[in-house]
């Protein structure tokens, strides 16, 4: 049932707008929605009484009558979350440990040392080092393997990820000393760190291609997303005359920061998301003629883990016309939740509405309440359809068709962005033997004692990042040496499995030793360089006009 004073406030707003004829006939309903309002809420809060006090009087007998001990808390926790599972598929319940760690990823930091580390082979080792951060300042760096932690040796099957956070992590100020192996050293090294305050960026990578794209990777939605963008941003300004967003795998994060970065590209007045609930206030956003790039040719990537945050920035862009969404269909998820605080640390995460593309499309998946299965499955049958190989294979019903707001094109809601400009996923070179040596890790494990082997040799030959993506390949001799490492993991190609799989795996080998040299972006740039949608950007960008008349989007 509506709120009572939003009637009462939309029937004055109807009687200033002296629509007397319509409002004699109005009266009587909105006397009979008045007075009827404060008894649905009545009877809503009685049904709460009486589920509240019937669920604490069966906790209550559990525990004074049943046969053996019981965790009481851990009961109460399962039965909320089969309350809430009750629900659409991304209402939640979550405990205090996940809600501080995904407090973490969105509000962009945490306190430690300031490394990324992978365990590979029984030992900790340093994939790279956090810029300025405290394990950078004392000299450790990429490739250092961490032996052990203030006394305790830590290498050994039992190492685990969690360990590893465990013992690195800690309050700010606080020091930890590390005992690290170095290759072309004597003997042990030791390190005495300061925890500090790491930060956590959502860009995990950006770089110029050539001397006209700018080139930002965004992993998520968090706090500090916007500052990122926007600081990349005039630090290269001048510099580029076209960018590309990445928003591929991005699951989303704060609306409103979504709306911020939007604000970056469209012009004054363009509507950028609005959200309607039933009892939470809407929510309306548009673009206000302050943002720094918006003539700037602009691409956005997307594939089918792109949701919520970065559906509303890809269905901005394309509904007012503004630039061209480039990859596959998102994953579809148009609904927004509010977090909402519980004792000892828990959070209710709960969906309070749905929000809508300017043009009106709402692109939230359809659902079924309670039924999270049937919904996580119909995602994954896009995969059996061959959806992600044919756009012809994508089932968008033409009932839910919209128009655009500067070009009138059709656009579609009902599950997803469909982008402007479809590419296929690229399967051809992959085997059973890439898809193994993947999954266990193994180019990542070889190509991490080769960095760490030939680092001196490779700068020598590459000063620069530029030189290393021009003139540096994956040699015969060390696709060789990877093979015989395979083989000795017990992983053997099949006839005809390395010659498919050697282009994919030579361009991952390279991506991998440019990140061990120069960071993040340098691996982006590689694998960029290789990649179909990444190319298709390019293109456009260098085109612009012509690929935006290609959509039917005249800007």
């Amino acid at each position: 049932m509506p709120d009572t004073w939003a009637l009462v406030l939309w029937f004055f707003r109807m009687y200033s707008l002296r629509r007397k004829k319509a409002m004699k006939r109005l009266l009587p309903v909105m006397f009979i929605l008045v007075m009827l309002s404060p008894l649905a809420r009545g009877q809503e809060r009685g049904a709460v009484r009486r589920a509240v006090g019937e669920y604490t009087e069966i906790l209550q007998h559990i525990s004074r009558l049943y046969l053996d001990s019981v965790d009481i808390d851990g009961l109460a926790r399962r039965a909320v979350t089969a309350l809430v599972s009750g629900l659409d598929p991304h209402s939640a319940y979550i405990c205090a440990e996940d809600a501080a760690a995904m407090d973490e990823s969105l509000e962009g930091g945490f306190e430690g040392i300031g490394i990324e580390f992978a365990i590979i082979g029984d030992t900790l080792t340093v994939r790279s080092v956090v810029e300025g951060g405290p394990a950078s300042a004392v000299g450790i760096r990429a490739s250092d393997r961490i032996v052990r932690v203030d006394t305790a040796w830590i290498s050994g099957p039992g190492l685990t990820n969690a360990r590893v956070s465990g013992l690195l992590r800690g309050r700010k100020g606080t020091k930890v000393l590390l005992t690290v192996l170095r290759r072309g050293t004597d003997g042990y090294i030791e390190f005495s760190v300061v925890r500090d305050r790491i930060p956590v960026n959502s860009v995990t990578a950006s770089y110029l291609d050539g001397d006209s794209c700018l080139y930002i990777r965004l992993s998520r939605f968090a706090a500090r997303s916007h500052r990122e963008i926007t600081d990349i941003i005039s630090a290269r300004r001048g510099s580029f005359s076209g960018i590309i967003l990445d928003l591929r795998g991005n699951s989303g994060g704060y609306l409103p920061v979504a709306t911020d970065i939007a604000n970056e590209f469209l012009c004054k007045g363009d509507p950028i998301v609005y959200t309607e609930g039933l009892r939470v206030r809407s929510f309306e956003a548009e673009a206000d003629g302050k943002g720094m790039c918006a003539g700037v040719p602009l691409v956005l990537l997307v594939d089918e883990a792109s949701a919520s945050a970065s559906e509303i920035l890809a269905g901005a862009v394309q509904d007012n016309d503004r630039g061209l969404v480039i990859g596959r269909r998102t994953f579809g998820k148009g609904l927004v939740q509010q977090d909402v605080p519980l004792s000892g640390g828990a959070r209710l995460r709960l969906t309070v509405a749905r929000y809508h593309t300017p043009s009106g499309r709402v692109i939230q998946a359809p659902y079924e309440m309670g039924d999270p299965e049937s919904y996580y499955a119909g995602y994954a049958e896009r995969f059996s359809i061959g959806e992600m190989f044919s756009r012809d294979s994508v089932r968008l019903s033409d009932s839910i068709a919209f128009k655009t707001l500067r070009c009138g094109r059709t656009v579609f809601g009902g599950g997803g962005i469909m982008p402007d400009v479809f590419v296929p996923e690229d399967t051809s070179g992959y085997t059973a033997f890439y898809r193994e040596v993947l999954v266990r890790g193994l180019v990542t494990e070889y190509m991490a004692v080769a960095a760490d082997r030939n680092r001196s040799g490779w700068l020598a030959a590459c000063p620069c990042e530029d030189a290393f993506y021009r003139d540096f390949h994956i040699s015969d001799n060390l696709f060789a040496d990877f093979l015989s490492f395979a083989e000795s993991r017990g992983v053997v190609p099949e006839p005809g499995q390395v010659s498919r799989s050697r282009s994919l795996l030579s361009v991952y080998m390279k991506a991998l030793a440019a990140s061990a040299l120069y960071g993040h972006s340098a691996y982006c740039r590689v694998m960029n360089a290789a990649d179909p949608a990444y190319i298709e950007a390019l293109e456009s960008l260098s085109s612009w006009k012509e690929s935006l008349a290609a959509s039917g989007i005249s800007f």
